[in-house]
């Protein structure tokens, strides 16, 4: 397993990075899907620590986590926590994934783009209806279930996730509701 592990504008030291990769494999170890490559990044926001970790499964699948403290050591320690209940709680259904799966999941390319915020004025009309683009990035959209992508869309802590539907062949979008329920779109093949 790859391990990357950084700090934005702080210095890591070897042992911080020695504790991450030890409790990491740790705690990954725990669980199916082999993980092929964790990203630890650091950083500092006033008197806080801020640590964000990635974790990418052979499956495809991605695990993310963040957690913020006061002392360095803690914001690991906790954000590996919340990362080790969330795989706690799809163990089984990774383990069946990836029985049912004997290929990982394929991924099809996609541009992203960022758009530039609008100031609101209640006085004003805006200039023009073309948002103006800040960055273009290449994204990766999964081919998976329906039930897949809810439990990715919840291992990444996202709230809304792109996918191609395996069933369908079709784009799919599945998100969390504000009453703290799962939306599925799944748009008609126009008939």
């Amino acid at each position: 397993m790859r391990y990357q592990v950084t700090g934005k504008q702080i210095d890591i030291g070897e042992a911080l990075q020695g504790h991450v990769e030890s409790e990491l494999a740790e705690m990954l170890g725990k669980y199916a899907g082999r993980p092929t490559d964790a990203t630890v990044v650091f950083s500092k926001h006033a008197h806080e620590y801020m640590c964000e970790a990635t974790v990418h499964l052979s499956t495809g699948l991605t695990s993310q986590a963040k957690a913020k403290e006061t002392e360095i050591y803690a914001a690991f320690d906790s954000c590996s926590e919340k990362m080790d209940k969330q795989l706690r709680r799809y163990k089984r259904r990774l383990k069946d994934h990836h029985k049912e799966r004997s290929q990982p999941v394929e991924l099809s390319g996609a541009s992203s783009y960022i758009l530039a915020a609008t100031e609101d004025s209640e006085d004003s009309e805006p200039e023009s209806l073309q948002p103006i683009i800040v960055a273009e990035m290449e994204s990766k959209i999964p081919s998976l279930s329906v039930g897949e992508a809810v439990m990715q869309m919840e291992l990444a802590e996202a709230p809304v996730l792109v996918f191609r539907n395996e069933g369908e062949k079709r784009i799919n979008v599945v998100y969390r509701r504000e009453d703290g329920n799962i939306g599925w779109v799944d748009p008609s093949d126009g008939n």
